[in-house]
């Protein structure tokens, strides 16, 4: 049985009652591209009118071919004539056509006040969204002593070596690097007053207080808040979080609760090691380059170092890792299912935990002093 034929490519011709109308006819589609850049080629000069009404079917790629030809010949756009069930297409192809200029940000005082109250009102919206999530996580943290079976032992695990093992060596690395650093400071401005060997005391007090437990966080919050965010992020774009859902389970219990225990457990540790790679910086300074024998700057550090700095710092450690925890993970499940929105809540995410970091630490540190603690 013979087949119709479906070929009907493009054609453009000049009306013979009026030659400044060019009608147009055939398919404008994909598959013809090709005939429909030599039918607008061949269009003659002096056309005033374009009349598709005879197009048998147009696509996205015939309508910018139009538009493309109205520009090059000043057409106005408007001097097309359309059938009525291409109407939608050609207003949607036309806006997204449209040259338009970018708009210029407005750097006025009203403008930058309205900017500045949009940014108050995002931050306050996180901010209460992190309390809410805060709340939810230790809810569901004090169940698992009534509830332990819903405790996922083996992702602990997994996520404890994650945070805590595999970031041991930076930790320490850069810990006795900061140190050293804080030794050569502090003996370039104590030996105008012949008072070197009390950088003993400054690397001393100093790690065990604040930079330990605050470098360790701070390597954390850049290293696995940015973690959490990624990998929550992906599940939520691949729609496995809303399976977990699905299946009855809980999100929180299965992804967050593991991720906030390994914190929990691990950043104490890593602070601790923080603090003891930093002293052995300052020591390694005050031994080579000081002249503070290593058996000296341990009997100094002995008889001037009080247990109230090192419970100083290993106070804060544990909230530091519960709040890196809580925006790694809230941030990853807000992701909003786009490669965009992923690496904005990843970045967001990072700086949110960097700066709640120094904030509580700040409070903590001026908390102490007034306590004289």
């Amino acid at each position: 049985m013979p087949q119709a034929p479906n070929h009907h490519p493009p054609t453009a011709a000049p009306d013979p009652d009026d030659p400044r109308v060019l009608r147009l006819g055939g398919r404008w589609t994909l598959r013809f591209a090709a005939e429909v850049g030599e039918a607008l080629r061949s269009v003659p000069p002096g056309i005033e009118c374009i009349d598709a009404r005879g197009v048998e079917r147009l696509d996205s790629l015939g309508v910018l071919q139009l538009l493309r030809c109205a520009d090059r010949r000043g057409l106005a756009f408007d001097r097309f004539r359309f059938r009525d069930e291409h109407q939608a297409l050609i207003h949607a192809i036309e806006d997204v056509h449209d040259d338009r200029p970018k708009p210029v940000r407005d750097t006025g005082f009203l403008a930058a006040l309205e900017r500045l109250g949009r940014a108050i009102a995002d931050n306050a919206r996180e901010a209460l969204a992190l309390v809410g999530f805060l709340g939810e996580v230790l809810a569901k943290l004090l169940r698992l002593l009534k509830e332990p079976r819903r405790l996922r032992l083996t992702a602990t695990v997994h996520h404890m070596e994650e945070v805590g093992l595999d970031a041991t060596p930076l930790v320490a690395l850069l810990s006795f690097m900061v140190g050293a650093v804080i030794a050569f400071l502090g003996a370039t401005v104590l030996a105008d007053f012949g008072a070197t060997i009390y950088v003993v005391e400054l690397v001393t007090i100093a790690f065990l207080r604040e930079f330990g437990v605050l470098l360790a966080a701070i390597l954390l919050a850049g290293r696995t808040a940015s973690a959490f965010t990624a990998q929550i992020g992906m599940m939520v774009n691949g729609e496995e979080v809303d399976a977990i859902r699905v299946l009855g389970l809980d999100p929180v219990d299965l992804l967050v609760i593991p991720r906030v225990l390994a914190l929990l457990g691990m950043l104490p540790l890593l602070a601790f090691i923080a603090m003891m790679a930093g002293l052995l910086g300052g020591m390694a300074v005050g031994n080579f380059v000081l002249d503070i024998p290593a058996a000296a700057y341990l009997a100094r550090m002995q008889d001037t170092l009080e247990i109230r700095h090192f419970v100083v710092g290993m106070v804060k450690a544990p909230v530091f890792a519960l709040v890196i925890a809580l925006i790694g993970c809230l941030e990853g499940l807000q992701v909003e299912g786009t490669a965009q929105s992923l690496g904005e809540r990843t970045t967001s995410s990072v700086v949110q935990a960097i700066s709640m970091v120094i904030v509580l630490d700040a409070l903590a540190a001026l908390w102490f002093m007034e306590m004289d603690f």
